[in-house]
């Protein structure tokens, strides 16, 4: 098919070439179908043309020189021309064939098996252009293959094979002999010239599904056919024709062998070539169906023999170079394991440069769904390297394409996993293109739909259309671009093959092309339409063509200066995408026939500037009457095509006064325009010059204060208050205001009478202002007591009428709606009442000072009348005030108030379906004020009201219109006023219709209400209602449930459905051609429901009495009758009266229904109600009561019969049973005495759970100072644990200064942190030279190349890396800023290696120097952080963690306890201990004895431990003295004192070893006095306890292999059996009692303190990121991974396990188990993964699963908090890490750190030389030569130096 983006000049030329005789044929054979065809459109999809086989279609392929189209169909092939009109058919079958024989092309084979009229199908159909062939392949013959003449398909270019020639089958079986199996293949050249095809069959031979039901034994001979092969397509050397070309000739084919084709059927895609690769789609079926969660797609590469130089002449062989990989689509659970078509296309994303080469494929999975996943093709070839499989050494060339001695094919295991980018259901065939840095993906469906999908850069879907094709035929899995032109898409269907094109012309304006997102249209500016680029004849100049990707705000916009008319010419500013119009034939078009030539001043890229010379103003349209201004459309003509428009206004003061004559100086100065009013001349003026006077910008105001209400019959004053008055007449005469006026431009004044006094009336004298005006006060009541006087008075414009016997004003009756307008005026107001008139001429209305025009059409006479109010210029409410000819007045009761304008805020909701019927809300303000409200969608359509208030109104929406896209405007006309918005809120979304599946159940009951299930596709928002026929209940998004309607009669019922009060009507075309783009059924407009006849319910016996007695339990047996309901269990209920009874099924007809339970009643019948959904029956009644005398009688008798047997055989029981009794008595006893201890150690378990938490809290002091060691201790102890773990070891025997508060331990201090100091007498010239190598270690260049040149060494080892790295580190640690770029360019080198493998594997150990150099810098960073915020929980929790050990027994030689954290050691045994105090004394220790609490388990070293921490706890643990190294002596009372030790001559023997002696030993009681004093000497006779031998000595346990043993051999061992599990509870007692300090620990460390946050963590965060955008590591996961290796893996656990790295501290073995637990439980809160335990995982990992998640929530809300904070500059992390080395200077021994560093640059220095060498920067600025330098002074003998290296 061909598609294509956009309807063109072009085509037409294209039809124009055509022959008329070939036009002609082609409309004869197509007769409607290509008009139908021809004009359907959808979206951005338009079928160009058709071309219809009447047979099914096969292959296709294009000509890219010629543009010949070629398609096989079965028994046909048709040669095409660029119009798809057929220029040759020629038949290819069916021919007699049987695929038992083999081909007839080989002359020495027979077949004794009957041939048949058999079908050619087209397996196989490419061109070889440089010989003129058309290779075409068919399924007859055993996939026999033809070459055709390109220039005429009927004709055989080469006939083959010749007469008399040397055939082999090998020869002629090339493509599959099957219909439904597959062939791939193409056409290469060899490195000699010579042409090859490369061709991949299924294979069909024996024991596959394709052949024929035959046990001959002559079928052997189809086994030999190979599923890969290379073959000679050379016509010059017709002989070797279709061979394999190379001798061995097995070596160029890939063939399964016969044993193993069962688990290899092979199902070829497709074969495309990519570079000098060959790579071949497949499917694996022999896998389908056995595994769906398993991928089953295969890609393959082969090494083509191409043009490259090569060091051999021989041909490349397939075996050396075959590799293959599975491909994955999709993650475990829902993986689409079948590939249906394959598409390499190169493409813009992820922020790469250029464009990149990738693989789309279409994967489907059991059921129809499918999905599009993308593979990088340089992903493909990095996986494909044999290096990455084999452990061999092989050249460049061999890596890619293989070597001699590599015969067989490789696969990898692991399959190249993606993601899905788009999953929907039915797609088959795919095709790439980038369009302007855009992806488009063209999509086929297996119903007949062509999709295409515009994706943003990360391969997202951001726009997607549909067109359907011929109907529920699927699309080809290959689809090709024209050659020539990317905006023609070739396809084909079964019987079809189209030609798309992008529907470009569809939109009519910029602002529809631009945001349509469709790529491949563009808006052409210079010829105001839209196209592709390639039509926009101006698309070569600059600007001229506006991509999507351009956005609408480049479309053209005008800004006409001034929007109103002046005398001047009009400027005129185009914004957006203009090209520079220099030059042009550029026109100001007025739209009056006439056009004036435009002048271009400036051209600014996108913003230019015009002058347009103005017409004269006859010229104009003529200013209609009762208006002051005319609107003048314009627009700017570039060669003759508009590409911009706007208008401007003519308008006329002096016609604004004249219109508002009344209100002339106000409608001057409020109108729109530029005028000014002329108090002199009483004019508006449209400018100061057109008048010599001077112009006003307020208005004259004259109010009447006081109003004379009797005769006067001598001069009196009133009071009136005037406003900007020119001049005031005699009579009036000013005075001093005595209230307060409005501002100060008011004056009140005193007018006179004239003095002219008569009995009717005050005539009161003209007050000349600038408004003119005459005031003339006059009574009704006074002077005129007749009926005609009175009425006379109306002549004189006087408003009196008779009434009542007295002249009294005229007052009219009247009322109006609506109550409020605009202040712009044009709300027609409607007046009813009586006497208002008899003509419309005769009335005047006003509302105030407003006037309101009366419109006669709507007049009926005396009763009601309608005017259009007129503009206010300012918020006012009053009365209407009716003037009837003049005289009468009428005053309306209710007030007409002049608002501004109504104010839309909001409406809901926002989005409804396609069909309409959505009610819409809006909410405002003054949403009523004007006479007719209508609410508009797009402008075009109305949203019918029905309910309408000042603050809301309510509407239905109508359906989407055809020419509406999915966002519609919303907006409220006025009195025929512009459309009011709030735009851009008010837009409304028509989203697809809900799409109803099914139905279910869909049968029911005659007389019932069961329930209906709807299942809907799409979303089912709260906007939508449905009704059925009653309103329906959404459940859920996919799920409705309504209740269907009882009947009296079997029938097949429709059901309808309507939404919102719309008609359902299944799949319907939406509008704007947008059909449904799923590719399921379709989906029916209503659905059949059927009611079937009530099901019938009988008890077992069809009883309808059944009798009952109270207390028993009751059993009944219910049978159905036959029902075509399928009824779950669930829908059944039975009740008994009011008791429900429980259901058990044994078939489809009998159920049991049982109750064990007393009944609620007790008496009377309960009825038996069966009930299936709303169905219910009584089917029988349950009669309550006691039963008869006879049966309570032989109920009794049986019962004594059934004692007596009972006493009998419990006698015999006993006799039999009191052996067997006997000999269990003992393993019951045994097993009593062990369920007491399991019970006791239970109870002793959960008290501990409740009271050692208290206990602790109460016994931790925080008084105690911390200690803390020095920043220098800190970092060697961090730097090198190694070296500090041996200088701890040496001191195993310190010494000790006499100090008044005690004997103290010297510390030794660390190499690093003394003075160095060399010796001349070595090395005369040593300083020099390390001086001048740490000047070479300052140089970035020198320093990363000497790190990259010793880590490429094999024998450098981790351990020196790590070294290396922390001496770079001390060197360096003056200058952390240089040592940070030092380690930032490494890790830049460390995260280009792994992220071309694995990213998320990096920084997860230390095996690199940059590694050991980060931790160093987070330990350098965080120090303080860790100091201030962390240590003080830390080190509680160190305290609580020794004390909760201490408080119970714990064995001095395996170290086990019995409070712990760590199973292992866990104390497994009930040991007896109780708490003792005892007082001690310390010789020579300033202080008097202190009581010490210890367990009377405890050996004399542990006592002595626990009477140092009584004296040295507020010292640093490496001042204490050592237990060894003093002497316990014990005074008892009434004997001699005694020296303790844990062995003496009073030890005892258990179980062949000597027991330790405990407190308990030596009888010690509680209170007992002891004193402590140092040794002389130390006794080398017994070592540490720790370390004594396990088989001689114990203390409290054996161990756990031993203690076994010993069980079994000693049986009546003092030791009490019990289940050592049981003692696991002890763990959680531990837990729960640190609980609280751990989670002040984790909390402390998840932090950010705002006084003080740290700072490297977020400056090294931001790093980590900066360098996954640059690489396009978008995965979060990835991000996570990198920052929890980074910080809490590689510096808090750090921490955690090595608290003597912070405080100076003693850790025991076993605080360092319980430490292994805590600091796994935070690795675990660190990871992503979710922990999978069960009962049978370690206790470790158990302990904290429950605490895992929250831990997890902190981790994952401190990187959002240090993620969000505020971005750290480079100059403020300098500034930061130069404060702190100026804290730490001279702390450290530099010179010595740079002397071990130059051990490892003299170890290689070779090396090291090679790389300075091999480096230009080095060789240019010398690096070698001071390297050099540097050894020879070092070493004082370049001689030895050079020897050595």
């Amino acid at each position: 098919a061909k598609a294509f983006l956009e309807p063109r000049n072009i085509l037409s030329s294209r039809f124009a070439r055509a022959s008329p005789r070939s036009l002609r044929l082609l409309a004869a054979a197509l007769a409607v179908f290509l008009t139908a065809l021809q004009a359907r459109t959808a979206g951005a999809l338009q079928i160009q043309q058709a071309f219809a086989s009447p047979s099914r279609t096969n292959n296709f392929l294009v000509d890219a020189v010629s543009r010949r189209v070629y398609l096989a169909a079965v028994n046909s092939l048709y040669q095409l021309n660029a119009t798809l009109a057929r220029e040759v058919e020629t038949r290819t079958g069916p021919v007699l064939d049987n695929p038992l024989c083999h081909a007839p092309q080989l002359p020495q084979a027979t077949c004794e098996h009957q041939k048949t009229l058999t079908d050619n199908h087209n397996k196989l159909l490419t061109l070889d252009r440089a010989q003129g062939v058309l290779l075409a392949c068919g399924s007859v013959f055993q996939g026999f293959c033809e070459l055709r003449a390109m220039d005429d398909a009927s004709r055989l270019a080469v006939r083959f094979p010749q007469d008399g020639a040397t055939v082999f089958p090998s020869m002629l079986n090339i493509a599959a002999n099957h219909e439904n199996a597959s062939t791939v293949g193409l056409v290469f050249r060899s490195h000699g010239g010579a042409a090859r095809l490369l061709v991949a069959a299924t294979y069909t031979g024996m024991g596959s599904e394709y052949f024929p039901k035959n046990h001959s034994k002559e079928d052997l001979r189809f086994e030999n056919t190979p599923e890969i092969a290379i073959r000679s397509l050379d016509i010059a050397d017709i002989g070797r024709l279709f061979t394999y070309d190379i001798n061995p000739s097995e070596d160029n084919v890939f063939k399964i062998k016969q044993e193993v084709k069962q688990k290899n059927k092979l199902s070829f895609v497709r074969a495309f070539v990519h570079k000098s690769y060959s790579y071949i789609a497949i499917n694996n079926d022999a896998n389908a169906g056995v595994k769906e969660s398993q991928p089953n797609s295969i890609l393959a590469r082969i090494c083509l023999d191409t043009d490259a130089p090569r060091r051999s002449a021989e041909s490349r062989k397939l075996t050396e170079s075959y590799i293959q990989m599975g491909l994955q689509c999709g993650s475990s659970g829902n993986i689409y394991s079948r590939l249906l078509s394959i598409y390499p296309a190169d493409i813009s994303s992820g922020g790469a440069a250029g464009a990149e080469p990738h693989l789309f494929g279409v994967f489907a999975q059991a059921g129809g769904r499918a999905a599009v996943c993308a593979f990088r093709v340089l992903e493909v070839e990095e996986r494909l390297q044999p290096h990455d499989i084999l452990f061999i050494s092989l050249q460049e060339e061999q890596l890619n394409c293989g070597a001699a001695h590599l015969q067989h094919p490789l696969a990898l295991r692991r399959p190249l996993r993606a993601r899905p980018i788009y999953e929907a259901p039915g797609l088959s065939s795919i095709a790439v293109d980038n369009v302007h840095n855009r992806t488009v993906m063209f999509l086929g469906t297996s119903r007949g739909r062509l999709r295409k999908l515009s994706l943003l850069a990360n391969l997202s879907m951001a726009n997607q259309w549909s067109l359907k094709l011929a109907s529920n035929e699927p699309v080809h899995h290959i689809m090709t671009f024209d050659p020539s032109d990317h905006n023609y898409l070739y396809l084909m269907t079964t019987h079809h093959v189209t030609v798309q094109v992008s529907a470009c012309g569809q939109y009519s304006s910029c602002s529809e092309c631009v945001s349509a997102g469709d790529a491949h249209c563009g808006w052409c500016t210079l010829e105001r339409r839209c196209s592709v680029q390639k039509n926009c004849s101006s698309g070569t100049l600059g600007r001229s063509w506006i991509s999507t990707g351009d956005g609408v705000q480049q479309c053209p916009s005008m800004t006409i200066t001034p929007s109103e008319i002046s005398r001047s010419d009009v400027g005129i500013l185009i914004n957006g995408s203009v090209p520079d119009l220099q030059g042009l034939q550029v026109e100001c078009d007025y739209g009056v026939g006439i056009t004036t030539n435009a002048t271009v001043h400036l051209d600014y890229s996108t913003t230019q500037i015009q002058t347009c010379p103005l017409l004269p103003l006859h010229m104009y349209p003529t200013i209609p009457f009762g208006t002051d201004h005319v609107t003048v459309p314009m627009a700017i003509r570039v060669n003759g095509v508009s590409v911009v428009s706007g208008n401007f206004t003519i308008y006329e003061c002096e016609r604004t006064g004249q219109i508002h004559f009344k209100t002339a100086c106000t409608s001057c100065l409020s109108t729109a325009w530029h005028c000014y009013w002329d108090p002199r001349l009483n004019l508006c003026v449209s400018s100061k010059e057109s008048t010599p006077h001077t112009v006003s910008q307020a208005c004259s105001v004259l109010i009447l204060t006081q109003i004379l209400s009797h005769t006067q019959t001598v001069p009196q004053a009133c009071s009136v208050l005037m406003r900007s008055c020119a001049r005031v007449a005699a009579c009036v005469s000013p005075v001093h205001p005595q209230m307060a006026l409005p501002d100060p431009d008011w004056v009140k004044a005193v007018l006179q009478t004239s003095g002219r006094a008569s009995k009717d009336r005050c005539v009161m004298c003209v007050c000349v202002c600038v408004c003119v005006c005459a005031v003339e006060v006059y009574s009704c009541s006074a002077g005129d007591s007749d009926c005609s006087q009175c009425w006379g008075r109306q002549t004189q414009g006087h408003m009196c009428v008779w009434c009542d016997n007295s002249c009294q004003q005229r007052d009219q009756n009247t009322c109006e709606h609506p109550l409020s307008g605009p202040l712009t005026g044009g709300t027609l107001l409607t007046v009813q009442g009586r006497n208002l008139g008899h003509s419309a001429t005769q009335l005047n209305v006003s509302i105030g000072h407003v006037p309101c025009s009366v419109l006669p059409q709507y007049y009926t006479v005396s009763v009601r009348l309608v005017c259009e109010t007129g503009a206010s210029w300012e918020q006012t409410s009053d009365h209407v005030t009716v003037r009837v000819a003049g005289n009468a007045v009428g005053v309306s009761k209710d007030i007409f108030s002049f608002v501004v304008r109504a104010r839309l805020l909001e409406f809901t909701p926002q989005q409804g379906p396609l069909a309409g019927g959505t009610r819409l809300t809006i909410h405002g303000q003054f949403l009523d004020a004007g006479s007719t409200v209508n609410v508009k969608i797009n402008r075009t359509q109305n949203c019918t009201i029905f309910m309408l208030s000042s603050d809301v109104i309510e509407c239905v929406m109508p359906p989407a219109e055809a020419a509406a896209a999915e966002n519609v405007s919303v907006c409220v006309v006025y009195d025929d006023r512009p459309c009011l918005s709030a735009s851009p809120s008010f837009t409304f979304t028509y989203e697809k219709n809900p799409t109803i599946s099914h139905i279910r159940p869909n049968k029911s009951f005659l007389r019932s209400k069961c329930w209906c299930v709807c299942v809907i596709f799409q979303s089912v928002r709260s906007f939508i209602q449905m009704s059925f026929p009653q309103i329906c209940s959404c459940v859920s998004s996919t799920l409705i449930v309504c209740q269907s309607p009882a009947t009296n009669q079997s029938q097949q019922a429709t059901a309808h459905f309507y939404l919102n009060e719309v008609l359902y009507r299944g799949e319907d075309a939406s509008p704007s051609g947008r059909g449904p783009d799923e590719d399921e059924e379709p989906h029916a407009d209503a659905f059949h429901f059927d009611y079937v006849e009530d099901p019938q319910f009988y008890t077992a016996n069809k009883e309808k009495l059944i009798k009952h007695h109270p207390g028993e339990p009751l059993i009944l047996i219910i049978n159905k009758g036959p029902s075509e309901l399928d009824l779950t269990l669930q829908e059944y209920s039975v009740t008994i009266g009011s008791d429900l009874c429980d259901i058990t099924f044994h078939n489809e007809q009998l159920f049991h229904c049982t109750i064990n339970r007393s009944l609620s009643a007790s008496t009377g019948e309960l009825p038996v109600t069966v009930r299936v959904g709303h169905f219910q029956k009584v089917i029988a009644m349950v009669q309550m009561g006691g039963g008869s005398e006879l049966a309570i009688i032989v109920s009794i008798v049986v019962c004594c019969v059934l004692l007596l047997l009972c006493t009998v055989a419990l006698v015999v029981y006993c006799t039999k049973s009191r052996r067997a009794e006997r000999d269990w008595q003992k393993t019951l006893l045994q097993m009593e005495e062990m369920e007491s201890q399991i019970r006791d150690e239970i109870r002793k378990g959960f008290a501990e759970l409740q009271t050692d938490m208290t206990d602790l809290t109460k016994e931790l002091s925080r008084t105690q100072g911390i200690p803390f060691l020095e920043y220098k201790q800190f970092v060697t102890r961090t730097f090198f644990p190694k070296m500090c773990s041996d200088y701890e070891r040496r001191l195993v025997q310190p010494m000790y200064e006499n100090d008044p508060l005690g004997p103290r331990a010297l510390s030794e201090t660390h190499p690093l942190l003394q003075d160095w100091q060399s010796s001349n007498s070595v090395r005369p010239n040593l300083e020099e030279g390390i001086t001048l190598f740490s000047t070479l270690l300052n140089n970035k260049h020198f320093l990363v190349t000497f790190v990259h040149a010793l880590e490429q060494q094999k024998d450098f080892a981790v351990r020196d890396r790590c070294n290396l790295a922390s001496l770079l580190t001390i060197a360096l640690h003056g200058k952390l800023e240089y040592y940070t770029s030092i380690m930032k360019e490494l890790l830049v080198d460390l995260i280009d290696a792994s992220a071309s493998k694995n990213p998320k594997l990096m920084l997860r150990r230390t095996e690199s120097v940059v590694e050991k150099m980060l931790t160093n810098w987070m330990s350098i960073c965080m120090y303080s952080y860790l100091k201030e915020t962390v240590g003080e929980p830390f080190f509680l929790l160190l305290c609580a963690i020794k004390q909760q050990i201490n408080k119970g027994s714990i064995d001095a030689i395996t170290g086990k306890a019995r409070y712990t954290l760590n199973e292992e050691w866990l104390l497994r045994e009930n040991i007896e201990a109780k708490p003792q105090n005892i007082n001690v004394s310390f010789q020579g220790f300033g202080m008097d004895s202190v009581s010490v609490r210890v367990m009377n388990t405890d050996t004399i070293c542990q006592v002595k431990d626990k009477i140092l921490e009584a004296f040295y706890k507020n010292l640093p643990f490496s001042q204490w003295p050592r237990e060894e190294d003093v002497d316990l002596e014990w005074f008892p009372e009434g004997r001699s004192s005694r020296i303790l030790q844990d062995l003496d001559n009073t030890s005892v023997m258990e179980d062949g070893r000597k027991k330790l002696n405990t407190v308990f030993h030596y009888q010690i009681p509680d209170g007992a006095s002891l004193a402590m004093s140092m040794k002389d000497k130390r006794e080398n006779t017994l070592g540490r306890v720790k370390d004594l031998d396990t088989e001689k000595y114990v203390h409290l346990v054996l161990p756990h292999d031993e203690l076994t043993e010993s069980r079994k051999s000693h049986r009546h061992s003092h030791r009490k059996k019990v289940l050592p599990e049981i003692y696991l509870t002890r763990l959680l007692s531990t837990k729960g009692t640190l609980q609280k300090f751990l989670d002040d620990l984790f909390q402390a460390i998840l932090s950010i303190p705002p006084e003080k946050p740290p700072l490297a963590i977020k400056y090294f965060f931001d790093f980590l990121e900066e360098q996954a955008d640059k690489r396009g590591i978008t995965d979060p996961d990835t991000l996570h991974i990198w920052k929890t290796n980074s910080l809490p893996l590689r510096f808090w656990v750090n921490i955690l396990k090595n608290p003597q790295f912070v405080f100076d501290i003693d850790k025991t073995d076993h605080m360092d188990a319980c430490l292994s637990v805590i600091a796994q439980a935070f690795i675990d809160a660190c990871s992503l993964s979710d922990l999978q335990l069960g009962k049978d995982s370690p206790t470790n990992k158990l302990l904290y699963a429950k605490e895992i998640p929250e831990y997890k929530k902190r981790v994952q809300c401190y990187y959002k908090q240090i993620q969000e904070m505020a971005p750290l500059s480079e100059q403020e992390m300098n500034a930061h890490l130069a404060e702190e080395s100026r804290r730490y200077r001279n702390e450290f021994n530099t010179n010595l750190a740079v002397m071990e560093v130059y051990k490892y640059a003299k170890r290689y220095r070779n090396q090291v030389v090679s790389a300075l060498d091999s480096s230009p920067t080095a060789r240019r600025t010398q690096l070698q030569h001071k390297f050099e330098q540097v050894i020879a002074l070092v070493e004082d003998n370049i001689y030895e130096c050079s020897s050595e290296a």
